[in-house]
């Protein structure tokens, strides 16, 4: 997409583009039947998220930390939408034993799992470290997502095989990603204070998700899994993810308006790539405006992903045997 379809809104190959809205592209989809999960379902982008998934009939489980929020959420998309189908569960997904107790208590609800959107996260923290010892930003918006996924595989994968319906994963990434640190990750300096950049951790947390859809679809081939794991960067949206940088982001707003989304088109790719039928077996794609869109070479790189993959797996395993 070029900067002129950005500011124009005009469609790209998808038929979609910025100026498109998630009711937009998801018009005329029945979902009946299929059940996802949004991780911090409460506000913003995931909150407008959640009510177009609940509109196209599918059942809805909000994931969110604040559980009084996402209740009157709730409660807020039931006025609007009597018939939605809608369920709130606690998560903290920078924390391992809240992302723990999440995927168990969904599986206890014997619910399908259809859609998995990675929405949560945070932007910009001052440095700081989650209960778990783990820097905030990556432990949020990567490690707990990557989790959470593992956690809820099995069940995609029987609901996929039981159903023949094709299982989604989508990863919220930004293209901020291209914004990381040198090397792309920091392995060695993870939860190191110094040499941190507010930016730079949130470029790297999003490399990561894009990095954890590629293993994911590698796995998934090689096992030969009805899912799909796509990324996708929503645009420039003023939501409450921007509340450690809200002055600087109202600067930078006032002299690029142009290219600033509202939000029902910030959570119109979200809602594209999860349900859309022309996006069928389509994994390991990086989407912007609704339409496929090349990420950095960091993101390409199949043996950062692995590397990546196994650095998770046992920083989560290394945190469990404490």
């Amino acid at each position: 997409m070029s900067i002129i379809s950005l500011i124009t809104g005009w469609p790209g190959p998808s038929g979609f583009g910025s100026a498109s809205t998630a009711e937009d592209v998801t018009q005329g989809i029945d979902a009946t039947g299929l059940t996802a999960i949004v991780t911090g379902g409460a506000s913003g982008i995931g909150l407008e998220t959640v009510r177009v998934l609940a509109k196209r009939k599918v059942h809805v489980i909000i994931g969110a930390r604040n559980l009084e929020a996402a209740n009157k959420a709730k409660l807020q998309l039931l006025g609007e939408n009597p018939s939605a189908k809608l369920d709130v569960l606690k998560l903290d997904l920078s924390s391992i034993k809240s992302t723990r107790e999440f995927a168990e208590n969904f599986i206890a609800l014997n619910l399908p799992l259809n859609i998995l959107i990675n929405n949560a996260g945070v932007m910009f923290c001052p440095f700081q470290l989650s209960e778990d010892g783990i820097e905030m930003q990556f432990a949020t918006n990567h490690l707990g997502h990557f989790l959470l996924t593992n956690l809820l595989l099995e069940k995609m994968k029987n609901t996929a095989k039981s159903t023949g319906i094709e299982g989604r994963i989508v990863n919220l990434s930004s293209i901020a990603h291209a914004h990381t640190y040198g090397g792309g990750i920091r392995f060695n300096k993870i939860n190191e204070k110094n040499g941190y950049s507010d930016k730079r951790a949130y470029g790297q947390s999003k490399l990561a998700n894009i990095l954890h859809i590629k293993e994911l679809t590698r796995q998934f081939q090689e096992e030969g899994v009805n899912i799909t794991a796509n990324a996708v960067h929503p645009g420039l949206i003023m939501t409450p993810l921007m509340r450690h940088s809200m002055l600087l982001m109202r600067l930078l707003q006032a002299f690029t308006f142009f290219i600033w989304k509202n939000v029902p088109q910030g959570a119109s790719t979200t809602c594209y790539v999860a349900l859309h039928p022309n996006l069928k077996g389509v994994s390991g794609k990086y989407f912007l405006d609704n339409n496929e869109k090349q990420p950095s070479s960091y993101a390409r790189d199949k043996k950062l992903a692995k590397k990546l993959w196994d650095f998770s797996k046992d920083l989560i395993s290394s945190m469990s045997k404490v």
